[in-house]
């Protein structure tokens, strides 16, 4: 078997034809013409006429949506980031703050730490994978039960499906948030949302296990024509406001004083101190 397009040893005709040049398709300032982005001039076209969010949306995808996609992702945003310093990725704003850093470290490593491949923006690609696989399966006459089934390790354990199951709490209170929005904005149930609620109704009578936000936003961006990774890299900042409100509460205050400990509050489970050897008169003397 032969490999088509095999590299040529020290082949470095690529590079050297990108050699000194910048290229990019998004667009860029022309000075004194305009600052172009996917073929639209961002202050004449965008400007006070295009969201954020929209811009946000035609920078990952090269598409400009129409506004309601991007109010539904808007309040999803708003869904996905709590002014909660006991949040993980929150922590990380507050403990900047607490240490007198500067916002945008704050928030960077709060965006860092959220992207997690079991909670955060990560499991995006996970999630996305399962329902448009799922899909397909289905189209093809497999069961929403032997779906499940092929994530279960034995026939008694149960399944695990990023999208679904929630540490902590059962069910999902973002989720019917999402959907009043949803709703309220003239959206129809597409066939991804439709196999994650079959899949959702098998998990509630057999494992008492619901969908949670991840796997309602998959689905739903989904049926409006996402792929895993453009979702992925829609959310990416998604936690920013919430960092950002910890942040500010622990920098507003005394530095050092966000959730301080005493050594003794600690509970060490590591190994014991032990006595350190000391050196003989030769290494003594070859440390002099």
């Amino acid at each position: 078997m032969s490999l088509q397009n095999k590299p040529v040893k020290n082949d470095t005709s690529f590079w050297d034809s990108r050699r000194g040049f910048i290229h990019t398709k998004k667009g860029g300032w022309v000075i004194n013409e305009a600052i172009h982005n996917h073929g639209y001039s961002m202050l004449d076209d965008l400007v006070g006429t295009a969201s954020f969010f929209q811009v946000l949306f035609l920078n990952v995808t090269g598409r400009l949506p129409k506004r309601k996609l991007t109010d539904w992702l808007e309040a999803y945003f708003i869904c996905l980031s709590w002014p909660d310093p006991r949040i993980w990725c929150n922590q990380a704003g507050s403990l900047a703050g607490t240490m007198q850093t500067s916002p945008l470290a704050a928030v960077g490593a709060g965006i860092l730490a959220s992207d997690s491949i079991m909670y955060g923006p990560r499991t995006t690609m996970e999630a996305t994978k399962f329902i448009t696989t799922a899909l397909t399966k289905k189209k093809k006459g497999i069961s929403v039960e032997e779906i499940i089934a092929e994530k279960q390790r034995t026939p008694s354990s149960s399944p695990k499906i990023i999208g679904y199951i929630r540490p902590l709490a059962i069910g999902d209170e973002r989720v019917p948030a999402m959907e009043r929005v949803t709703k309220n904005l003239g959206f129809e149930v597409g066939e991804h949302l439709a196999l994650a609620y079959e899949i959702e109704e098998v998990l509630i009578e057999k494992f008492n296990e619901r969908m949670n936000i991840g796997g309602y936003r998959c689905a739903f961006l989904s049926d409006q024509g996402l792929t895993s990774i453009e979702i992925y890299r829609l959310l990416s900042p998604v936690v920013h406001a919430g960092v950002l409100a910890c942040y500010t509460e622990a920098n507003d205050s005394p530095p050092e004083t966000f959730f301080p400990l005493r050594c003794g509050d600690i509970d060490y489970q590591g190994k014991m101190p032990r006595p350190v050897p000391q050196a003989s008169s030769s290494q003594q003397k070859n440390i002099l």
